[in-house]
């Protein structure tokens, strides 16, 4: 059977004025400012006039992901669609693609199927301009560090201790590691230097975390970008640069509205990476999807180990939300994987690889219901290669052990294949609630707070601590950093720190490599095993498969 593809489906969507869908959001025409028929940025003077009562919130997560794929943000589309099918007045608040993946190996992120938020296009590609403006800001920055060294130092910031990068939104492992400042003292101070990915700045976490063009003010000026010769932090602040860098954000900090292929209302907006950073759309956005709507379905990046306790530990803390029911996507696809069967054997029943690959999915249960204490359930995202007998294995050991577990045909079907969905979670959001708690105390030290994650969330028996990273601690915590949420940049493919431990890992040790501070974003960043801030491409790019015709029509975008 032939199968459209995700943008084929996309392209033959009739999309609503985004007018429309701005009044099926309760957003008066006043705060719309459209981008073209379909797009629109949202003032968020919006959030200080609505007198809404705030909805309910539901997170989707996933089980640790593989390259058979898990569908999270398909299933949380297709949730939100189904939700509005059962008669829920519901948005959505997800993450802004990079430019990274639709160009890489994953493709772009605005679901699949016949659970796509649109104009896909436009969300996968420039979008309404956010990232390129977080680059431009933190280059900004960059720019004027450098030119203060250049034009006398005043500060004293020795170029050997320089931590700010430049950052482009692109795959690019030439610019990992680089010396510039070449060609004689006019132009400039040779150093060591490097680029990030755009996700991975902490000025998009900075922006994802802010709450008003006030306090992303407040976060620029912590931002610290480097030394000086006696180990004083310098700030953005100290350069005088923050002025600068909000005037190249203030549009961007307004959340962006599009729709579902089924027309719900959806928020679009930030969208930093869960493996090198916390992997959440924006606080903004969150906050504007919960005051139009009575249930807003959100989602986090990767597996729960990254995503959702980013989300939880971070997002959450800073920004005082608690979620009502969280969702986790799991597949039969990728569960055979986590048991131990190659990626090209996928498409043949194997109830045994199936049954070895449930331990992961019950892990990050377990770590949502008894660490978190927060209302769950499993959601089996259906590929067409599925069978009967291993979709029916998976539920029923599931259920077996107490893990409610509802099968999710949204790909295929949109909404409808998500009332069942819907449903369960509609009676989770209103039933009683444990107390929920976060998976550590911030007034433990560093290592205590990194060690809870890894023994607590992981499941791992402790770290280890390289010299540089014991240093770094210690220096962090004479700074007075050590209260702050720990974001730990680790691979997404295991639970632990070495990508080839599929499954549900015991007895494993996560190396600390670095850890630094993003102090504008307020927490302390942690770097585990391989983990790179700047992807490279593969050897067969998706890049090598868009094309545009004559009418500006884009082929093969995923």
């Amino acid at each position: 059977m032939a199968y459209l593809t995700d943008i084929e489906i996309a392209q033959q969507c009739e999309m609503k004025p985004i007018g429309e869908i701005a009044r099926a959001a309760h957003i008066d025409e006043a705060f719309v400012e459209p981008y073209g028929h379909y797009k629109a940025k949202i003032d968020p003077a919006l959030l200080k006039q609505s007198t809404r009562p705030d909805g309910k919130l539901v997170l989707v997560t996933a089980i640790t992901p593989t390259p058979a794929g898990e569908g999270k943000t398909t299933t949380t589309i297709g949730l939100a669609d189904g939700l509005r099918r059962i008669g829920k007045d519901v948005t959505v608040a997800l993450r802004e693609p990079s430019l990274g993946p639709v160009f890489g190996i994953k493709g772009g992120a605005a679901g699949g199927g016949y659970a796509q938020v649109v104009p896909m296009e436009d969300i996968n590609l420039h979008f309404t301009g956010d990232f390129h403006a977080i680059g431009a800001a933190n280059n900004l920055l960059a720019a004027l560090l450098d030119n203060h060294i250049q034009q006398g130092n005043a500060l004293n910031i020795d170029p050997r201790k320089i931590t700010w990068k430049r950052c482009v939104d692109m795959n690019d492992r030439q610019l990992r590691f680089i010396v510039d400042g070449l060609g004689g003292k006019i132009n400039g101070t040779p150093r060591e230097d490097g680029f990030d990915i755009t996700v991975a700045s902490e000025i998009m976490a900075v922006f994802c975390l802010a709450s008003s063009i006030t306090d992303l003010k407040e976060r620029l000026s912590r931002i610290i970008v480097g030394y000086t010769y006696d180990d004083k932090p310098v700030t953005a602040g100290d350069l005088k640069a923050v002025g600068a860098m909000t005037a190249l954000l203030k549009d961007a900090l307004k959340p962006n509205l599009v729709q579902t292929l089924e027309g719900t209302p959806a928020f679009v907006h930030g969208g930093p990476f869960a493996n090198i950073a916390h992997g959440c759309n924006s606080v903004m956005a969150t906050r504007m999807a919960l005051k139009m709507g009575d249930y807003t379905v959100t989602e986090a990046g990767f597996g729960a180990d990254l995503g959702a306790e980013k989300f939880l530990d971070i997002k959450c803390r800073m920004a005082g939300l608690t979620p009502d029911a969280v969702v986790i996507v799991a597949t039969v696809r990728a569960l055979k994987m986590h048991g131990g069967l190659d990626k090209k054997q996928l498409g043949v029943e194997d109830l045994d690889a199936l049954t070895r690959g449930i331990p992961n999915l019950l892990r990050h249960v377990r770590n949502i219901r008894e660490v978190y204490h927060l209302p769950s359930v499993v959601a089996v995202n259906r590929f067409p290669t599925d069978t009967d007998a291993e979709i029916d294995c998976i539920i029923e050991k599931c259920r077996a052990l107490g893990v409610n577990t509802i099968l999710s045909t949204v790909w295929a079907e949109g909404g409808k294949g998500g009332e069942e969905l819907a449903r369960e979670v509609v009676r989770l959001c209103e039933g009683e609630k444990e107390a929920f708690t976060f998976s550590y105390d911030l007034n433990l030290s560093i290592e205590e707070k990194i060690e809870a994650i890894v023994k607590r969330i992981y499941g791992g028996k402790g770290i280890a601590l390289t010299p540089a990273a014991r240093k770094q601690i210690a220096q962090l915590t004479n700074l007075g950093f050590e209260k702050l949420p720990i974001c730990v940049a680790k691979t997404q493919y295991s639970f632990s720190d070495d990508p080839s431990l599929l499954g549900a890992p015991e007895d494993f040790t996560v190396t600390i490599r670095n850890v630094k501070v993003s102090a504008g974003a307020g927490f302390i960043v942690v770097l585990t095993g391989d983990i790179m801030t700047m992807p490279g491409l593969p050897r067969v790019p998706a890049a090598e498969k868009i094309d545009v015709d004559e009418n500006g029509k884009i082929t093969g975008l995923f």
